[in-house]
């Protein structure tokens, strides 16, 4: 049990204040000041070192049902964070120790000791625990592994291939045995940094031509499993490449997440049939039992340079809602992050 005597009154954090329709605006949101509390019984009190913008948060601006509860507005929003611990009074955590919560989208957080994870930073830099060694991390793992059932041999198509997920899937199908990975992305930076620092065999940039087209000159022979984080034409497009026994794991949509209207589905469904092919959504809190099998094997590859990441970082709470902004534009390579 420890406590710092001197702790922060006041820490800025961005509240949602209306919900936004079609594309977030500024004024959707709101940084404010808010009171920083002493933590109390079983409670650590966090200064946070990073914070995570994921395009998940888009769903959760919304009223709608969904897996995870909608941001309440007037509140302060959520979000994976990392930090050190200023304040403890809960049994196992104390002050100077690094923890990874869930209460981001703010400079300081008085968490439940139960929902904290102890982090180690010398063991790896403290942002890749919201990316690489992350929820994003796990994402791929789980969602290559088990949700596609990946197996050695296997053509991998992976659209939005040069962000948080889409760069490990592809890497990590490659480090397994895939005869081809496939890779989409919205710039031909990215594509050069697919094929030359991931190791994809190939990449195209969707807004040079249609995705079937490209697809079918990258992949010639056809697609085993597509990991979807797009959904729209590629995975129409994937639908249409994809060989027999063939699967698609489904972890984003994000080309839809803003529209105000249903967007259609894919009008060639139908070729399932012939291909006997599975489409299936996942979710990572589902997975969470491969945490320990991940870390151990993910991070060998990380210690060894087998497998490379990239962040782009975002300085300042202040810009925190920028950087989700980017992340809905695709500004990013690699996982989005706020340092504060």
């Amino acid at each position: 049990m420890s406590e710092t005597p001197q702790l922060p009154s006041t820490g800025r954090e961005w509240h949602l204040v209306s919900r936004p329709v079609g594309w977030p605006q500024p004024a959707d949101f709101a940084l404010v000041e808010a009171e920083v509390r002493q933590p109390g019984p079983g409670e650590v009190l966090v200064r946070n070192a990073y914070v995570s913008v994921d395009p998940y948060m888009r769903g959760r601006m919304s009223a709608a049902k969904s897996y995870v509860a909608p941001f309440e507005l007037g509140k302060t929003m959520q979000g994976g964070a990392v930090g050190e611990v200023i304040a403890s009074n809960a049994e196992g955590i104390e002050a100077g120790d690094h923890v990874l919560h869930f209460l981001g989208w703010r400079e300081y957080a008085v968490v439940d000791a139960k929902q904290a994870v102890k982090v180690d930073p010398q063991a790896a830099p403290l942002s890749t625990y919201l990316g690489v060694l992350g929820m994003t991390g796990l994402t791929a793992y789980a969602g290559l592994l088990r949700t596609a059932s990946f197996k050695e041999g296997d053509s991998v198509f992976v659209s939005g291939a040069a962000g948080a997920v889409g760069s490990q899937v592809g890497q990590i199908a490659r480090l397994k045995g895939a005869s081809r990975v496939i890779g989409s992305a919205g710039s031909d930076e990215k594509v050069k940094l697919l094929v030359e620092e991931y190791g994809f065999d190939a990449a195209f940039n969707y807004k040079n031509g249609p995705v079937s087209q490209q697809l079918r000159e990258a992949a010639p022979d056809g697609v085993d499993v597509y990991f979807d984080n797009v959904g729209g034409d590629h995975l129409e497009a994937a639908i249409g490449s994809l060989n027999r026994d063939g699967r698609i794991a489904i972890c984003g949509m994000i080309s839809v997440y803003n529209n105000t209207e249903p967007a259609p589905g894919p009008r060639n469904l139908a070729r399932l049939i012939q291909t006997r092919g599975r489409i299936q959504g996942f979710l990572v809190g589902d997975n969470y039992d491969l945490q320990q099998e991940f870390v151990q094997e993910v991070g060998a590859w990380i210690r060894s340079g087998e497998l490379k990441y990239a962040e782009t970082i975002v300085e300042g709470i202040e810009n925190n809602l920028e950087a989700f902004f980017g992340v809905l534009r695709g500004d990013n390579i690699g996982k989005m992050i706020v340092k504060l």
